[in-house]
């Protein structure tokens, strides 16, 4: 799902498409939309955007002398699953693209469209970010850091860390490749409990002794892992393009694939999280991995759990039943609290138990077990 990056590369795409652009008219909604209605008309306007995190803020401001005179109305998008703006041609309008913004005569008519495949995104009146959202990994990292190493006791940090970094009240604009990418270069363990691998940060300190150069090296040599959620956004935003995707075109597509280490990668394992969304890892030295083969293409919604440990020794009838869940630790076991996550991101609903029914001998039959159907995914959330 579009992640920071992504948002981030929409709102330059508008501004450098739409920068020299006036429209015109109303701005038209989808009948299949549950989004609002935007009630703004104006005979001459320009469009804006700009980015925080997971959200993007698109501002209509009407030019003097237009008609009716109109105060600028502000609109805050998540994109969901598969949010994208495009700027096409009034008679070719794509399909689900459930808000268009209009161009004036004279010229030949464009149309702005928020085109949403899986209608998961949203749009909010008044042009306020969404309260709760942290920093903004790319363009607050200051704020972004002091925010999550002053609130370590939070209950978030409780969690494995693989999960941690999906709650965006402290990594706005961090989503599953992200995650993913980050976790894959420092070579943490995903299900490492989250505060432990983040309180060894707050006691980092640079010596006194160093140079400002040699402190911006040493930074860059050896970044730590919220420094990576600063700079491997960066990273996508500078590939150009659209980012994740590959309906962003295959020219864009590629170079990202070609950029990613971890997700999706051959030689790759995956488990799901608590919230059924896929998280790809590199196994341990030693530890085989017993993971589907897979394309070095973007990964399938339909990525089921895989076990990259299973014991060796032979195993009894039930736990032959079992074989195919992931090993649960302590970190990831549910716990009373939920973390919050990207809010557009649907999550798996959890299964009831089947009673086992007793055989006539007295033993129990043992259970067939399921892993979960892991939540759609086009790439989560947010990731979303």
């Amino acid at each position: 799902m579009p992640e920071g990056p992504e948002l981030h590369l929409a709102s330059q795409f508008v501004n450098e498409a739409c920068g020299a652009l006036v429209f015109g008219g109303c701005v038209e909604k989808s009948s299949v939309s549950r989004n609002p209605e935007v009630p703004f008309e104006s005979s001459a306007y320009r469009i804006s955007a700009s980015a925080r995190g997971k959200e993007l803020r698109l501002i209509l401001s009407p030019l003097p002398g237009a008609q009716p005179p109109q105060e600028p109305l502000a609109l805050v998008f998540r994109f969901g699953m598969s949010g994208s703006f495009q700027l096409v041609p009034c008679e070719e309008l794509p399909r689900h693209a459930h808000l268009r913004f209009y161009t004036a005569p004279p010229g030949p008519r464009l149309a702005l469209c928020f085109v949403d495949v899986r209608r998961f995104g949203h749009w909010d009146l008044g042009g306020k970010w969404q309260p709760g959202r942290g920093p903004c990994v790319l363009q607050e990292y200051e704020q972004f850091r002091e925010n999550v190493l002053r609130n370590l006791a939070d209950k978030a940090f409780d969690r494995p860390i693989c999960e941690a970094l999906l709650d965006q009240r402290f990594f706005n604009g961090i989503g599953n490749y992200l995650r993913a990418e980050i976790l894959y270069r420092l070579k943490i363990p995903p299900f490492e409990k989250a505060r432990s691998v983040l309180e060894a940060l707050q006691q980092r300190r640079p010596s006194p002794k160093l140079t400002l150069s040699q402190k911006i090296k040493a930074k860059l040599q050896n970044p730590d892992l919220l420094e990576l959620c600063h700079s491997v956004p960066k990273e996508v935003v500078q590939l150009g393009g659209k980012g994740y995707g590959s309906e962003s075109g295959e020219e864009d597509f590629a170079a990202f694939r070609a950029w990613l280490r971890c997700y999706g990668m051959p030689g790759m394992s995956s488990l799901q999280d608590r919230h059924g969304r896929t998280i790809w890892f590199q196994c341990p030295t030693g530890r085989k991995s017993h993971k589907k083969k897979s394309k070095a293409t973007q990964p399938s919604p339909e990525d089921r759990v895989e076990d990259p440990s299973r014991p060796s020794k032979a195993l009894s009838r039930t736990r032959r039943a079992k074989r195919d869940l992931p090993e649960r630790t302590a970190t990831q076991r549910p716990e009373g609290s939920s973390l919050q996550q990207d809010p557009e991101v649907p999550t798996v609903p959890k299964k009831g138990r089947r009673k086992g029914r007793q055989a006539a001998s007295g033993h129990r039959r043992p259970r067939k077990v399921k892993a979960d159907t892991p939540s759609l995914e086009p790439e989560g959330t947010s990731a979303s």
